[in-house]
């Protein structure tokens, strides 16, 4: 049963251009037609009526699993949902708390997208979905594809971790690797040719599916819901639609009165490449850069998009470039903590501590997302265990190491 009757959903709108407005469906998956050029293309956002969204929806107590707690403030939810968010919110020092996305059905935050992503292919009659990822993305995009009834393509490179290619065989997807840069072509030919409904980008600024950064929203949502407005947010970056989501969601609270303010937003990259960052350094609507290598492979883009770039000029944070030693840094102590975080997830608290280190105090709370399980990453299960003789002496000396 799906509850897009509620959805107050309107129209898609260009962030190129705000008196530009579509139809809601279908979703403009190659961004807004009418402000692109051959090296940019500006994304659309979904506006609401928002007033008419219901008095109670930030107040009431939730209603069931899943996103449909925030229906009117989403597309409409056209595919079953898996029960996606409600997420805790972790403590893990003094002001500072993390937002563990890895609770999430497949274990990272994509399943927020997806759950709004694939509710689109559902609406549009698409047979089948088709995503260019190698770890999160292409598995949650397999596992709601799964659950609508949907085929799933999911192009992959060689290099994808093993036991994320078990993951997304296990959905039933049609896995395929061919190399990083001829995914997106690939795409654009599974879209055009056999009419499947992409939820990866198309375009060379990044702009994505239309609807996913909507599912992003609510982690601003639950993060109001239990600890009100944070001074900051700190966000993993690779292509900005979580944080353009979160922002979008902090924003839509103060408009609707909720709120008085919007949270600082920082996106946080792997350092050794840094669209979002290059873009803001440079004045630029959004860019494109030569990544270098980093083992932070789920948030390592070289295609940024206009999305972040607004969300965090307009909220007055920044974006920040993490080296891998901080990346590690951060990801062990989450793990000392219990929290078993992918590297790349570890970027919003390694981001925080760089910031935090050169002097910057957000006066308040202070929540670092953490994207994804350990689970996702690379080398996982490459280090098998030694067996051991089962008598005191050999057990006490293989415990030696640890005291």
């Amino acid at each position: 049963m799906t509850t897009s009757a509620v959805s107050l959903a309107t129209a898609q709108r260009s962030l190129g251009d705000p008196d530009l407005r579509y139809p809601l469906h279908p979703p403009l998956l190659r961004g807004c037609p009418r402000t692109a050029t051959p090296g940019l293309v500006f994304p659309v956002e979904v506006d609401y009526a928002y007033e008419d969204v219901p008095a109670d929806l930030f107040t009431s107590s939730p209603r069931g699993g899943g996103l449909e707690r925030w229906a009117p403030l989403l597309p409409p939810l056209d595919a079953p949902g898996l029960g996606e968010g409600g997420t805790p919110l972790v403590p893990v020092g003094d002001g500072v708390w993390v937002k563990d996305e890895s609770r999430n059905p497949t274990w990272s935050h994509k399943d927020r997208l997806n759950r709004v992503a694939v509710g689109a292919a559902v609406h549009v009659g698409a047979e089948g979905i088709a995503v260019a990822s190698s770890g999160n993305h292409g598995a949650s995009a397999a596992a709601y594809a799964a659950r609508a009834g949907l085929r799933c393509v999911v192009l992959a490179s060689a290099g994808a971790p093993p036991a994320v290619a078990s993951f997304l065989r296990a959905y039933g997807a049609d896995v395929v690797a061919v190399p990083a840069a001829t995914r997106w072509p690939l795409l654009a030919m599974i879209a055009d040719r056999l009419g499947y409904h992409t939820v990866s980008n198309l375009t060379p600024t990044h702009t994505g599916h239309p609807f996913g950064p909507e599912g992003y929203k609510t982690v601003a949502y639950e993060i109001h819901a239990d600890l009100g407005v944070p001074a900051a947010v700190f966000v993993p970056t690779g292509y900005g639609e979580l944080l353009f989501g979160v922002w979008k969601g902090f924003r839509e609270l103060r408009d609707l009165g909720v709120t008085d303010r919007v949270p600082r937003v920082f996106g946080c990259e792997p350092a050794a490449g840094g669209p979002l960052a290059a873009a803001v350094r440079s004045g630029a609507p959004a860019a494109v850069v030569q990544p270098g290598a980093t083992d932070a492979y789920a948030i390592d883009c070289s295609v940024g998009g206009n999305r972040a770039v607004r969300a965090v000029l307009d909220s007055g944070g920044d974006a920040l470039l993490v080296t891998d030693a901080e990346l590690v840094r951060a990801r062990d102590d989450l793990a000392r903590q219990g929290l078993w975080a992918e590297l790349s997830a570890a970027a919003g608290l390694a981001g925080f501590r760089q910031w935090a280190a050169r002097g910057g105090d957000a006066g308040g709370p202070v929540v670092c997302v953490s994207t994804s399980s350990g689970f996702k990453d690379l080398g996982v299960g490459g280090d098998p265990l030694e067996p051991v003789e089962p008598t005191w002496e050999a057990l006490t000396r293989a415990l030696g190491h640890r005291g």
